[in-house]
């Protein structure tokens, strides 16, 4: 009997499922009342509930979903309000004003059916509930009115006289948001009469062509008249965010988003922000512009807020997870890809009470929009400091940012004040904790394993020679506060962090491929698992790119691989960047991936793909004034676009791989600063270069290679003869001349 019923449940929720993904846009109030009639009486067998479904319910349920629809249209109406209609051509207003017109009538022609209804109020000067009248629904105009009475109407609503929106839908005293958004709009939209006119009268010949007509009646026929149908299929079928976008002049000054003068910001602040800044990034705006919308000192607040959040943090989090309905959403690199981090958003849903975000770093480099990334996620973080955790990548250095773009693209946009801009990013980068372990049971970071601090201090040793695998507790004593890592030292563990990788081969080495950080194999991540009582490991660090060549593990075009399975747990490598990387002459049409972990089964994570999305591209067709450095080899552009001859364009002439060489000498150096700590400096062209011309018969690649090399070593002899001359006094005689 169990089983019967369980299979009626069953086969009760596929009707359910079923209904709910149908279109009713072509049905009659009949049918849509018959099926949803069904749906409830299916829902009853689901629900285990005993009375019988009656008409009332079926009206809540119908009530229920324009009620959702109405909530959806509010936002779209808030959201087109924010736009400013200065500098707009007329084309781009009627477009606007048409967008809100739809949403706007959606949401009062919802006010007016309660009213209706409740056949209580109506507004000054209106009629009986069921005579006729005109009425706007959805945008739908039934007919159009003399001009007096237009000037009549819109004069009434600017007096606050009349209750109505343009004569045609009576707003009842009181009903406080559906008339504030009336007044809004009619505020936005009557820039002057003649343009009011003119965005007006092309929706009244348009919905004229259309012949939509519509009277007021009672509630049911209100939830199912064609003409709403017709505007709910608009909005399927047009793509509202796109409209939005198209109608943005390039030329329309952006409005800076202001810091909150209390100093606390709150979830409209934020969603305003991404919405704006996302909004920034369509339209053929220029880079440089990015500046009049986040001013440096919203970044100075912003950044510093966050800094003193972060600071506290230790290098190793932990992320409780707590109640039946709580979640924790995992995300690996990002590499600058905003748009795609907008959809992961839409996707999993934005961080609340009870869902937690954690980061494994990698926010930018590689892409257009690595500030934009890490500003967002930085608000995130002082929005919901014990929701929205965010770990520290190898690409939060001085030494890859500089590689790899995101310097050149902070300065782009900050204009003369981009170094400091720059130079507060960096400040922030050092603060970012290591790892995190979520809920006693998963530890997440970016590179993955470490060796022990015994093993740190000791001389330095064979790269074939086995070290001693770290500890939680090693990692805490870890000092972060290094914008870039060293590769030597009792730091060295935050190389490892940040920079290690799997291995199928059981030990824990140092690497010889990507020359910075460890190996290590299954042996280590069960040892550790098993002293650290954990379950799982979650690490990013590698991409599709990283695994092109790796065939003991799996390609990451999928976004994650299980790398090492053991008795303790496994471990994952998780990427969440799809269609890498956004700059670079390869895609690789991998998707985009995220882990979602549940109590009380954290061992089991379900992982979830999402692939790319629209986005501006960062080349001429886009952001042709964006610098992006892709990887050592390419050509760096200028702020002009222009392309300047340097020895990284020089190595990117040459097939490495066709060689057989993976890791390649790079055009950069890292030498000390002076002050104790690093910087990397690229090595220049040197006037003469010796060796050169090859020979002729030199055959490509090894021609190209040859020439690599030996403008290399050149430009560091220059480099080197150069840097002496600097730091010796002009009166101090050379090392030769005294030997002379």
């Amino acid at each position: 009997m169990d089983h019967r019923k369980e299979r009626m449940k069953s086969d009760c929720k596929k009707i359910m499922d079923s209904i709910n993904a149908m279109c009713f846009e072509n049905l009659t109030d009949e049918q849509v009342h018959s099926l949803v009639m069904m749906r409830e009486i299916a829902r009853g067998v689901v629900e285990n509930r005993v009375g019988k479904v009656s008409n009332s319910d079926v009206k809540k349920a119908l009530s229920s979903s324009i009620e959702k629809m109405v909530e959806s249209c509010r936002d779209v109406v808030n959201i087109l309000g924010r736009i400013s209609c200065e500098g707009l051509g007329e084309e781009e207003f009627q477009k606007l004003v048409r967008m809100k017109e739809i949403a706007i009538g959606i949401v009062l022609k919802r006010s007016t059916a309660v009213t209706a209804f409740g056949g209580e109020e109506q507004a000054d000067g209106g009629d009986d509930v069921g005579s006729e009248k005109d009425m706007y629904s959805g945008g739908v105009e039934v007919e159009s009115r003399s001009e007096d009475d237009q000037n009549e109407v819109r004069q009434g609503v600017v007096d606050g006289e009349t209750h109505t929106w343009n004569g045609y839908v009576p707003i009842i005293e009181g009903a406080g948001e559906e008339r504030k958004m009336v007044e809004d709009y009619h505020e936005v939209v009557s820039r002057d009469e003649d343009a009011w006119n003119v965005g007006r009268g092309s929706v009244v010949e348009g919905m004229r062509d259309a012949g939509h007509q519509e009277q007021s009646r009672r509630v049911e026929g209100l939830m199912f008249e064609d003409d709403c149908l017709v505007v709910v299929s608009e909005f399927e079928t047009q793509d509202v965010k796109s409209e939005v976008q198209k109608s943005w002049s390039p030329e329309t000054p952006q409005i800076p988003i202001p810091w909150p003068s209390d100093d606390v910001i709150n979830l409209q602040w934020v969603q305003d922000m991404m919405f704006n800044i996302e909004r920034s990034s369509y339209g053929g705006k220029s880079p440089m512009r990015f500046c009049d919308l986040i001013p440096v000192p919203l970044v100075d607040k912003l950044i510093d807020t966050a800094t003193s959040i972060l600071c506290m943090e230790p290098n190793c989090v932990q992320v409780d997870c707590q109640g039946e309905d709580s979640r924790v959403v995992v995300v690996g690199d990002i590499y600058g890809q905003f748009h795609d981090l907008l959809h992961l958003f839409e996707h999993a849903g934005l961080p609340s009470d009870n869902q937690l975000y954690v980061f494994n770093g990698n926010y930018v480099d590689r892409g257009a929009r690595g500030l934009d990334v890490f500003l967002v996620l930085l608000a995130w973080k002082v929005l919901m400091p014990s929701r929205v955790y965010l770990l520290r990548g190898n690409h939060e250095s001085r030494y890859c940012t500089f590689l790899y773009g995101f310097e050149e693209e902070v300065k782009t946009k900050f204009g003369d004040h981009g170094e400091y801009v720059y130079n507060k990013c960096l400040d922030c980068f050092k603060e970012l904790p290591l790892a995190s372990v979520i809920a006693n049971s998963v530890y997440t970071t970016h590179g993955g394993l470490f060796r022990s601090i015994t093993s740190s201090r000791k001389s330095k040793r064979k790269r074939e020679e086995s070290l001693e695998l770290g500890s939680l507790e090693d990692l805490s004593k870890v000092k972060r506060s290094l914008i870039d890592a060293p590769d030597v030292g009792p730091n060295v563990l935050l190389t490892d962090v940040l920079w290690s990788d799997p291995s199928k081969e059981d030990g824990l080495v140092e690497k010889t491929f990507r020359e910075r950080g460890l190996w290590w194999g299954p042996d280590c991540t069960e040892a550790f698992l098993k002293q650290s009582n954990l379950k799982l490991i979650i690490r990013s660090h590698e991409g599709p790119d990283v695994r092109e060549d790796q065939d003991d593990f799996g390609d990451m075009l999928s976004g994650y691989s299980v790398d090492h399975v053991g008795d303790s747990g496994k471990l994952y490598t998780l990427f969440s960047a799809p269609d890498y990387p956004q700059c670079g002459e390869k895609r690789y049409n991998n998707k985009g991936v995220y882990a979602v972990l549940k109590p009380p089964n954290f061992e089991s994570p379900s992982f979830h793909s999402f692939k790319d999305v629209g986005r501006p591209q960062a080349d001429a067709d886009g952001d042709n004034d964006l610098v992006i450095v892709d990887k050592p080899g390419s050509v760096t552009a200028s702020a002009t676009g222009a392309a300047s001859l340097s020895l990284a364009s020089v190595s990117s002439e040459v097939d490495f791989k066709t060689l057989g060489i993976s890791n390649p000498p790079s055009s950069s150096v890292m030498m000390g600063d002076g002050a104790g700590g690093t910087e990397l400096v690229q090595v220049p062209k040197a006037p003469v270069v010796e060796g050169l011309p090859l020979p002729s018969e030199l055959q490509e690649p090894h021609k190209a290679a040859y020439k690599y090399f030996l403008e290399l070593i050149a430009g560091l002899k220059h480099m080197v003869s150069t840097r002496e001359v600097q730091k010796r006094p002009m009166n101090e005689p050379c090392k030769s001349e005294l030997d002379i």
